[in-house]
């Protein structure tokens, strides 16, 4: 079957998306390892499955929106998009695909669809922040034409080291 993106649907796709996102979050616990305080901080077990169990929300349509990719019959990644209260602008965020997935070219057509969306749904840049361990991201944001940026919000100094801030006009 071929890779298809297609917008999430609840509650339909709750516990595929949950797999993917606690996915994101233990590649982030192995590529961290030297620092784990940064998962521990952002990425604590009760507060990121709270988080996870809002990204409907948070996410919702019209101003952002969740999609999955489809591979084989099977959600194998997934980014979503959200407004910021900068004009205009949106960020993406736990872009991921599974391990099973890669090299399939799941990444790229994610992030080209959201940030097709996002340009339909009247945005005019969008953002990321990533960690600069995530060496495959960031050649994947830089291969579509993603620049790095001022912080788009006060990072804390602790780990101010660690990230990297992208931008991309849509």
């Amino acid at each position: 079957m071929p890779l298809t993106i297609r917008p999430a649907r609840f509650p339909e796709d709750a516990q595929a998306l949950a797999r993917l996102c606690w996915g994101y979050r233990d590649l982030l616990a192995a590529r961290c390892a030297a620092t784990p305080a940064i998962v521990d901080t952002y990425y604590a077990n009760d507060s990121y499955g709270a988080l996870i169990d809002d990204l409907p929300r948070i996410h919702a349509r019209p101003a952002g929106d969740i999609l999955l990719a489809d591979l084989d019959g099977a959600v194998v990644g997934c980014a979503m998009y959200y407004p910021l209260s900068l004009p205009a602008t949106c960020e993406i965020k736990r872009v991921f695909v599974s391990d099973s997935a890669r090299g399939h070219g799941a990444g790229k057509a994610l992030m080209r669809a959201a940030m097709q969306r996002a340009r339909a749904d009247g945005y005019d840049r969008m953002v990321l922040d990533t960690m600069y361990m995530l060496t495959e991201a960031i050649a994947l944001y830089e291969a579509l034409g993603f620049a790095p940026c001022a912080p788009f919000y006060d990072p804390d100094p602790e780990f101010a080291p660690i990230l990297r801030f992208y931008d991309h006009p849509l």
